[in-house]
């Protein structure tokens, strides 16, 4: 489990994601608010990171890293605009988390096939996993 702390970096990749084109949509906001409840994460502290964001000091275990990865292309996808920065951002992102860069380019290019963009967690899971083999 992740500690105060991680979480903290975690719900703050997701706001870098969310503000790359500059505008944090409603949608995205409620998103984003109900990770952060889901973490365990005050409201009043969750406002600050908007403006005081806090590094995760590592990315933990392979299977927390497909969980935020995944959170990252449900909110980059949430507001149903996706914006080049966006696509750019979460693709550094989930760089900077060692996700294999083959993974990523193969998410973003099915994530078009499923309702919503949103690619099912055990469809996820085997790109991982054929990308780690």
């Amino acid at each position: 489990m992740c500690t105060y702390k991680e979480k903290l970096g975690l719900v703050s990749e997701l706001i870098a994601l969310a503000k790359a084109d500059n505008v944090v949509s409603p949608a995205e906001y409620g998103f984003l608010q109900s990770i952060a409840a889901d973490l365990g994460i005050e409201e009043k502290r969750f406002l600050e990171l908007f403006d005081q964001p806090v590094k995760k000091p590592s990315h933990g275990s392979q299977g927390q890293r497909i969980v935020q990865f995944h959170r990252l292309v449900l909110l980059m996808n949430v507001d149903q605009e996706q914006d080049q920065r966006e696509v750019e951002k979460l693709y550094n992102l989930g760089l900077h988390m060692g996700v294999p860069p083959g993974a990523i380019q193969q998410v973003l290019a099915i994530m078009h096939q499923y309702p919503n963009k949103i690619v099912p967690p055990d469809v996820l899971i085997s790109i991982f996993k054929a990308h780690n083999n």
